[in-house]
């Protein structure tokens, strides 16, 4: 039976417990989380997530729960806390609240002082048996509450040490006993992303029991409502036409309106939790962390799993290991080999976005902590939305930044898309594992201070507030596991071919690096990023990387997938996007099953069965196995989803059309790119001088045509692309200015009437030398000119 084990009810019985003289109150099992927000970024670091007040500047409603303590009396209150700013040495201490016991707040305001994590003093307080805890949020802006202690010793403090403070935690929590069990299984997949959801589904359908464990309440990591990454990469292409398959039923599918920081419902978490929950061999484990591995002789025996409420920890045993972490956690506690950058790493992004307040359907649909409060004041005509200065916040009003007047960030156009979006970055100096708050916080900062001089000092977008904003960090990377092959970006430059290809990867060679315009006097707080573009970092696509990167080489039944998979640091950017990491776990799923029939490893799948992983990589990702030693079958009854077209079938359309897919291409293009209403199942576009794309075509009745072409408008397009057309009469170029639309019907533009006969073969060619901008190419249409037509 599918079992679904998630956070332990907190509401039924009192989240304090008494050792002794004290009570300790972890703040997230809070009974009522109200507005809060649980954060477990940071866990294991700390021992504990924490409660953070995510209001962007709107206090969030009250955290509230009952403590029962062990007799009426005198308590001192410590409060562990920080002021999340004092690391930059700013004044304000914005993430202010109070602790509230039976409505009545303690003296102190706490979130006010130390930029460490520590317990501050709230002095004492006189309780019954049972109280009413509070946390009141005061301000909005990111206040944060780990724990309170209650303590009858008036001289007592609890302790801080990062060593010490995890066992004093759980002494008081009465949970210093060996975790429970949490089950054994075939495959252990951590870590609940594209990649791992999909490597828990390949497995499930192919007969294995499955654990599978993340530590939100959600599935799909960056491609979650939580943080809103829009999920990148093309599934099913030959020769595996196949592989693809599981992740399209996990993701949404590009349309338009999708893309990232949208709203919730664009990424769809209940889609990835049903497809989850539909496999009767899944035990699926949210709100768990993995800090714990327990490993023998190069083979990962169990894992523990902490609940992020109740503080439970479960040892879940398995037979094979998949780290799908994005952060290597499981190979790294394993003492598997890692590579790790210490300097010029990719950052992550807290993506956000704003919102009208006098645009009546955004407010109806804003996600805003106090958006029935918004809902009452735009019914009544306040649509004003006025922002305080705020003086800890990064200081932009004499900086340049994407949104403000004349500054773009790479490819956007409108002011509004430049704010909130990929290019807001940060923790390029930083360690994306242990500082990670830090890195966060400097986002906020950044968010928060160009959202301060945009309507404070250049007084724009009056009726503009900050919508939403992740709270969860966007990582691009962290530990990279090492294989029997590590991927270099040469070899998708090359096109280096593998015996046991594996996955399909079509997004270019895509490193990120501070953004020069924007950089100055900003070392160590840069926050918008650039991405490498140029004929050095494409290739042609789908390159097909090999399955030996998807094992560790020294822990013997570790799998990967994801972005910790084994690839030296540049290769990190055509692998990490999410349908390419999802296929990534359908493969791990299929090699599972080979290593467990088979009575093999990882290593063996490769070394004596990667004929059957072929085999296996032809079959439908529908099918499944009722035993695991069953044969693969479709369920009975069903239906194959029709193969969808990305974009506009040319075969619907008038005429004779030329997809880019059928274009010659010289040069550097890429094909990775996100932009919808195109032609066929992709685009190409290229900044390469030497690049040109030769679209051939021939006529079965002589005449004049009409030729069109298509492309996708965008500020970085090229303002003078080349476009020769070879005809019966000779050659004519002209130049198309592709930042503005085409004017024409689907996306085509007319260039001219061109008179062709069936005697020869004819060419429309694009030439980017001299273009002035980036070249797109999608197709070439050629209509008939109707006799009398002009």
């Amino acid at each position: 039976m599918n079992r679904l084990i998630v956070a332990f009810a907190v509401a039924f019985f009192c989240p304090a417990y008494l050792q002794a003289q004290h009570v300790l109150l972890e703040a997230e099992q809070f009974a009522r989380l109200g507005g809060w927000d649980l954060d477990q970024q940071s866990m294991d670091q700390m021992g504990s997530p924490y409660l953070l007040a995510h209001g962007l500047g709107v206090p969030v409603k009250d955290a509230v729960t009952t403590v029962v303590f062990p007799k009426p009396g005198t308590y001192r209150v410590w409060v562990r806390t920080r002021d999340w700013v004092a690391p930059w040495k700013v004044p304000g201490a914005p993430g202010k609240f109070q602790v509230l016991v039976n409505g009545q707040p303690l003296r102190q305001t706490f979130g006010t002082r130390g930029a460490d994590w520590h317990w501050q003093d709230g002095g004492t307080v006189e309780v019954a048996e049972e109280a009413t805890v509070t946390l009141h949020d005061l301000t909005g802006f990111e206040g944060r509450c780990d724990a309170i202690v209650f303590s009858l010793d008036d001289k007592f403090v609890p302790p801080n040490d990062d060593k010490e403070l995890p066992a004093w935690r759980r002494q008081q929590l009465g949970l210093q006993g060996p975790p429970e069990d949490g089950g054994s299984f075939d495959l252990v997949v951590v870590g609940g992303g594209v990649a791992g959801t999909a490597a828990a589904v390949s497995a499930a359908r192919n007969g294995l029991t499955v654990a599978l464990i993340q530590d939100r309440p959600v599935l799909g990591g960056n491609a979650s409502s939580e943080v809103r990454v829009w999920p990148e990469g093309h599934t099913r292409q030959k020769p595996f036409p196949h592989i693809g398959e599981i992740v399209e039923e996990i993701c949404p599918p590009k349309r338009a309106g999708t893309g990232n920081a949208k709203g919730a419902d664009v990424y769809d978490d209940d889609r990835k939790l049903r497809v989850a929950k539909a496999e009767s061999r899944i035990t699926l484990m949210l709100e768990h962390r993995v800090n714990a591995v327990e490993a023998v002789e190069r083979q990962i025996k169990s894992v523990t799993a902490q609940n992020t409420r109740s503080a439970k920890r479960f040892k879940v045993t398995g037979k094979l290991f998949a780290d799908c972490t994005g952060d290597g956690t499981v190979g790294y506690l394993a003492g598997a080999d890692y590579e790790i950058s210490h300097e010029g790493n990719m950052g992550a992004s807290n993506l956000w976005n704003v919102l009208d307040q006098a645009n009546k359907k955004q407010v109806l649909e804003c996600e805003c902590k106090d958006k029935d409060a918004l809902t009452v004041q735009a019914e009544a005509g306040k649509v004003a939305a006025p922002f305080p200065r705020l003086e800890w916040a990064l200081d932009l009003s004499q900086k340049p930044f994407p949104g403000r007047a004349k500054f773009k960030g790479q490819w956007t156009d409108s002011a509004l898309s430049n704010l909130g979006g990929w290019f807001w970055e940060s923790g390029f100096d930083k360690d994306p594992i242990n500082d990670i708050e830090r890195i966060r916080d400097l986002n906020m900062r950044a968010m928060y201070g160009a959202w301060d001089t945009l309507k404070n000092v250049d007084a724009q977008f009056p009726n503009h507030r900050l919508g939403w904003s992740a709270f969860i960090a966007g990582k691009r990377e962290s530990r990279r596991l090492m294989g029997d092959v590590v991927l270099r970006a040469d070899d998708f430059r090359n096109g280096t071919t593998f015996p046991d290809p594996a996955f399909p990867n079509t997004w270019h060679i895509d490193i990120h690096v501070p953004h020069p315009d924007f950089k100055a006097g900003l070392k160590g707080e840069e926050f918008i990023a650039v991405a490498t573009t140029g004929k050095e970092y494409s290739y042609k696509g789908p390159y097909w990387a090999p399955y030996r990167c998807l094992y560790s080489r020294n822990i013997n039944n570790l799998f990967m997938a994801g972005r910790d998979i084994s690839v030296e640091r540049e290769a990190i950017g055509p692998i990490r996007v999410m349908r390419t990491c999802g296929m990534m776990g359908e493969i791990v799923g299929k090699a599972a099953w080979i290593c467990l029939h088979h009575e093999t490893s990882p290593r063996g799948v490769y070394e004596h069965h990667l004929d059957v992983l072929k085999q296996l990589m032809n079959e439908p990702g529908a099918k499944r196995r009722e035993t695991l030693d069953g044969p693969l079958a479709l369920p009975a009854g069903y239906v194959a989803p029709a193969r969808e077209m990305a974009g506009l079938d040319p075969a619907k359309l008038e005429g004779i059309v030329i997809d880019d897919e059928s274009a010659e291409l010289k040069g550097g293009w890429s094909s990775n790119g996100s932009l919808t209403g195109f032609v066929g199942e992709n685009y190409h576009y290229s900044s390469d001088p030497q690049a040109t794309a030769r679209f051939p075509f021939s006529v079965t009745r002589a005449g004049v045509y009409d030729v069109r072409v298509a492309w996708q408008p965008h500020a970085n397009r090229a303002r003078s692309a080349v476009v020769t057309v070879h005809s019966a009469d000779g050659d004519k170029s002209v130049a198309l200015d592709q930042t503005k639309p085409p004017e024409g019907e689907h996306g085509f533009q007319s260039i001219g009437a061109f008179r062709f006969d069936e005697t020869k073969n004819f060419s429309v060619v694009f030439r980017v030398a001299g273009s002035n901008g980036i070249v797109h190419i999608d197709a070439v249409q050629l209509v008939p000119v109707k006799s009398g037509s002009k």
